[in-house]
């Protein structure tokens, strides 16, 4: 039987076809963890990725220096001490809009050892997107837990 971790197939995708994120917009944080900085969710390195400085709700906003026509967004979250319900709202600015557009918002359990990652993929068709924003609950239970983000990728 072949096997394949879901986080190895994060890293088996082509690096030209996504965004250069760290060159293309600039990022405002509610917090930041200074050993996980944002640009560490911009490639998948295992173990790395962003991580909240404090616990509870986070926002993470990119604010592109020209619009940018996306047709995907993946999204790696990872989680492998505490169980907990987490929410997330992706959210978008077209050029020239004054209200965000929904994207999508969800939630799912992680349950340490068992399910320790969660993987979305979206495909989309956002065209001309000035800003792009996630609202990031870590957990819908406690107040206690921080917000990380293993990988964000748009294409």
């Amino acid at each position: 039987m072949e096997k394949q971790l879901i986080h190895q197939q994060l890293l088996n995708v082509s690096p030209e076809s996504w965004l250069d994120l760290a060159q293309l917009a600039q990022v405002e944080l509610t917090s930041e963890d200074e050993a996980h900085p944002i640009e560490l969710a911009f490639t998948p390195i295992e173990g790395e990725g962003w991580r909240a400085s404090r616990p509870g709700e986070q926002r993470i906003r990119f604010l592109f220096d020209e619009p940018q026509n996306v047709k995907q967004i993946q999204l790696f979250f990872r989680e492998e001490e505490q169980a907990r319900t987490q929410e997330f709202l992706l959210r978008w600015l077209p050029a020239g809009a004054k209200s965000y557009q929904e994207i999508v918002r969800q939630q799912y359990n992680f349950s340490p050892p068992h399910t320790i990652a969660e993987v979305e993929t979206y495909n989309v068709d956002l065209k001309a997107m000035r800003v792009l924003e996630l609202q990031i609950i870590p957990d819908l239970n406690k107040t206690n837990a921080s917000a990380s983000l293993a990988l964000l990728r748009l294409s």
